[in-house]
């Protein structure tokens, strides 16, 4: 699952908006990186835990000609997989019910309001449109 697939399975609960569901998705995933970024872990129960580690300097060897080379010393970031998320993985732990989008409000009303103007603008245009293929017609 991709970001986009992400946040379109996470649309009906926001009322089928992909607009608020990619906002959440985006406020939650720089929430994240700014946290690890400071150095400190993000835990979420059941889930996991986001950590920043530090990899020192080290020898390594080039694959192409087999020349020792150093390799600078980096920051990385790790996962580690909670309890739960590992249980549920492994099949010893049965995975929960989703929780159910809630209800959406009712769209009739718009609707209804939008189909009560639609005729009034269109019997407005009809005359003037009429009245510019008469004047038309005239000059021919």
């Amino acid at each position: 699952m991709n970001k986009a697939q992400f946040i379109a399975s996470l649309a009906p609960y926001f009322n089928g908006s992909k607009k608020e569901a990619q906002y959440a998705v985006s406020i939650v995933f720089d929430s994240i990186v700014r946290n690890i970024h400071k150095g400190e872990d993000v835990t979420i129960n059941d889930f996991g835990k986001f950590k920043k580690v530090d990899r020192k300097a080290r020898k390594g060897r080039n694959p192409f000609t087999g020349e020792e080379i150093m390799i600078k010393a980096t920051k990385k970031v790790r996962f580690l997989p909670a309890k739960g998320l590992k249980e549920v993985i492994a099949g010893a732990r049965k995975l929960e019910a989703a929780p159910k989008p809630p209800a959406s409000k009712p769209v009739k009303a718009a609707a209804a309001k939008a189909a009560k103007k639609a005729p009034k603008k269109a019997a407005k245009k009809a005359p003037k449109k009429a009245a510019k293929k008469a004047k038309k017609g005239k000059r021919r």
